[in-house]
């Protein structure tokens, strides 16, 4: 900030940095006069122009909440890589318009796509009617504690970045550097992976038109979206993930009328599909897979925590979002894929094709409907699917941007990128996720399916990472509170399963990896390298980024001591005696209420 825009804001009450880190000084200065924009007072073309110019400058720092701060009577220079951490990603200058709506649908609009309408066609080939109920119920219960532990985490800490800050405050520095990178490249990655898929699928219809030039204006799309304030960008997701919750209603009305015989082209259907050809397909392994392919589908879910230093009320909205998305994210899977092993036999030949250019035609989805014999809907359902990828598409904007600016907050990546303008939004990281994303113009290259899957490849066990460090870095901050004397009764939200349901979370994502170990090593009943480093190769990143993290910083301790982390900066100031009375309060009026409205309540 130069010396100029420093006298121009004298006397606002605004904490201006004056120091080598933005965000830290403590010089006070007024609003008034600040820019040109508020001299126009946003009257006539000359206001308007000047505050959409302004709009993309540096952020100015506020102070209208108050954080605890352990290290504000320290140099800023002298304090730890951890330290710093903590109090940078504490500082944001994201604007807080998100609401439990909006939490709900952006998680929707990145879990709800391909892996529901596209990819379980796969994977009912692969384990059958009844591998698919097994494995994503399965998969359910471990991503319950998952969400649970991670909201209690995002409550007391509602900090940029959230599993990423988490897993670098409560475990170690290297293992958040790598945990990080590697989820934010898969991200990045998956911009262009969905823009090329939403392109492929238009082929259902027209074959002739060059795809590129159906990348060209989805990406148009999604780079608008994301140039506008978070709140449109939220509200546009609403309407995406609502349609696709529509769709979803829509088929299970449908798949309830067709295996009851009310089709045009076929009579009562019932459970004959799971007599035969059977209800499992390629016996133990193909439930491996299906178990390895659910957990991927509940990618996404984790975004809560990267949306929690943009929540205006983290403590009522967090929990919420969080138990409400997974119950609504489990019940759509469940019932969904319960309907299609009843309508769509596991050894169609539909269910086979390799074709990149029939995406759209395997969709098991689109077969049940052809199935059935009714005209019309299956290029409705092509519909819902496209909008279904480009939501995905730009949540993963969304989810690539915040998270490489988390990681230039906490040190982790060029500061550049932690660069957020008055709009609240990260721009530079955002510009740079958009960039990436020109990769996408390969569409109509032969060697697309090659450089998406090698590229695919790099981040494709990202996800389990991400659960996994959002389990460990639950069960350290409570060995903390423990270690330090500290309780449970000064958290405004605390896990319904505990520390029980964080070890779980660890042990069936352990399961899920040596499962996704088998299926990859062994496609067939030949071991497949190529099929092996193109999943696996994400471990080699992660060790590499690991590792190299640790000989830059030459930091050589495997993990934080419980004694020695800080538990306290980045929360809220709050009145301790206050929140332990409103909870009693609660409590007591729970406990007069009726039980269907305490279990909603605790579930819920």
């Amino acid at each position: 900030m130069s010396n100029s825009d420093v006298e121009s804001r004298k006397g606002s009450g605004i904490t201006v940095n004056t120091s080598n880190n933005p965000g830290l000084g403590n010089e006070i200065y007024t609003d008034s006069n600040i820019e040109t924009n508020e001299q126009n007072n946003g009257n006539g073309k000359l206001g308007k122009w000047q505050n959409f110019k302004d709009s993309f400058k540096e952020a100015i720092p506020e102070n209208s909440e108050s954080y605890i701060d352990k290290t504000e009577l320290r140099d800023y220079n002298e304090l730890t890589d951890v330290e710093r951490a903590a109090l940078n990603s504490s500082r944001t200058q994201m604007k807080k318009d998100l609401s439990t709506r909006h939490l709900m649908m952006i998680v929707i609009g990145g879990a709800l796509g391909t892996g529901l309408f596209v990819n379980s066609g796969g994977s009912l080939n692969t384990g059958g009617p009844a591998a698919l109920v097994i494995g994503w119920v399965i998969i359910a219960t471990m991503m319950f504690s998952t969400m649970v532990a991670l909201g209690e985490l995002c409550v007391t800490f509602p900090v940029t970045g959230g599993f990423t800050t988490y897993a670098t405050r409560f475990i170690d520095p290297s293992f958040g550097f790598a945990m990080g990178w590697n989820y934010a490249l898969q991200w990045l990655i998956l911009f262009p992976l969905e823009l090329v898929a939403a392109a492929i699928t238009i082929k259902y219809w027209n074959h002739k038109i060059d795809s590129d030039a159906w990348v060209a204006i989805f990406y148009v799309f999604v780079f608008i979206l994301n140039m506008l304030d978070v709140k449109i960008y939220a509200e546009t997701e609403v309407v995406m993930s609502l349609i696709k919750i529509i769709a979803a209603a829509g088929f299970f009305i449908l798949g309830l009328v067709l295996i009851g015989g009310g089709g045009p082209s076929g009579g009562y259907i019932g459970g004959k599909y799971w007599e035969n050809p059977g209800a499992f397909s390629h016996g133990f392994k193909g439930v491996c897979s299906v178990f390895v392919t659910a957990a991927f589908s509940f990618a996404g879910t984790e975004l809560i925590a990267v949306m929690g230093s943009e929540c205006s009320n983290p403590r009522e909205t967090i929990p919420k979002a969080a138990k409400q998305t997974f119950w609504l994210l489990t019940i759509i899977y469940v019932t969904m894929l319960t309907l299609i092993g009843c309508l769509v036999p596991y050894n169609d030949s539909r269910l086979l094709n390799s074709d990149p250019d029939a995406k759209a035609s395997i969709s098991p989805f689109v077969i049940a409907i052809k199935n059935g014999g009714i005209k019309g809907l299956p290029s409705l359902m092509n519909a819902i699917i496209l909008i279904a990828v480009l939501s995905v598409a730009n949540s993963s904007v969304y989810a690539s941007s915040r998270v490489f600016a988390s990681l230039a907050d906490i040190g982790h990546a060029p500061k550049i990128l932690s660069y957020i303008d008055r709009r609240g939004r990260p721009l530079v990281a955002t510009l740079f996720t958009l960039i990436f994303g020109l990769i996408s113009f390969i569409a109509s290259s032969s060697k697309q399916n090659e450089v998406f899957t090698w590229l695919s490849a790099l981040s494709g066990l990202s996800t389990i990472f991400a659960w996994l460090s959002v389990c460990i870095a639950h069960l350290r901050f409570r060995r903390a509170l423990y270690v330090q004397g500290r309780s449970t009764d000064e958290l405004t939200y605390v896990s319904q399963t505990g520390v029980w349901g964080s070890v779980y979370g660890i042990f069936m994502n352990m399961l899920v990896l040596m499962g996704q170990f088998w299926v990859a090593l062994f496609p067939t009943d030949k071991a497949d390298a190529e099929s092996f480093f193109s999943v696996w190769l994400s471990l080699v990143l992660f060790v590499v980024f690991y590792f190299g993290h640790k000989l830059w910083k030459k930091n050589w301790t495997l993990f934080i001591r419980a004694k020695d982390m800080d538990i306290d900066t980045g929360r809220k100031h709050i009145d301790m005696e206050l929140l332990k009375q409103e909870i009693i309060f609660e409590k007591q009026r729970l406990a007069n209420s009726p039980l269907y409205y305490r279990a909603y309540k605790y579930w819920c």
